[in-house]
């Protein structure tokens, strides 16, 4: 879906998917530096970070395996419970594993930090973290990430896997919704 296809429910249009193509590839080269002879296993975190993955997946040149988990710490409506659930954990032992966890937005960071907790339990070989998108003006927990596709203001975006009650997840750019969409 194309960002002409939503009319006005966007202010604006953040980023282009030439633009975020192109970050990823430059963010795949570092990655491929790094984890060159590696068994590298990516862990997706569902359901946002769809399309960052697959996409970085292709644009890496070594091998790599993939694994997805689900989390929640939304109880209804918009605000955390401050409980976090695991959805759907991993189906791949990562002990002893460099494991890169891919995630599409990192805001607050109060879940993934939960999700890193969980994951280094497990004994991994190496742990680290890449968002296509962050907001530093809403962080709440020093979560290092390792690789940051773009920071982005503390607005509602959506886009490129972001959703907004499910909707939007498959904008080709990345946009900042209309606030008379959700007010």
């Amino acid at each position: 879906m194309d960002s002409a296809d939503v009319g006005d429910e966007l202010t604006k249009v953040l980023y282009t998917p030439d633009q975020l193509a192109s970050r990823l590839k430059e963010l795949a080269g570092e990655i491929d530096t790094e984890y060159e002879g590696k068994d590298l296993l990516l862990v997706g975190v569902l359901s946002g970070a769809v399309m960052v993955m697959a996409d970085l997946s292709r644009a890496l040149s070594i091998h790599c395996d993939m694994d997805w988990m689900a989390i929640s710490s939304y109880g209804s409506g918009t605000q955390s419970s401050g409980v976090v659930r695991i959805l759907k954990d991993l189906n791949t032992n990562i002990s002893g594993r460099h494991v890169l966890v891919v995630e599409d937005i990192i805001d607050t960071g109060l879940t993934l930090s939960y999700l890193i907790s969980n994951l280094r339990s497990r004994d991994p070989a190496s742990l680290d973290i890449m968002t296509m998108f962050r907001k530093p003006e809403a962080a709440k927990s020093g979560v290092d990430v390792r690789w940051i596709g773009f920071d982005i203001p503390n607005e509602f975006v959506v886009g490129y896997g972001l959703d907004y009650d499910g909707r939007y997840r498959n904008l080709t750019s990345v946009g900042t919704l209309s606030p008379h969409v959700y007010s």
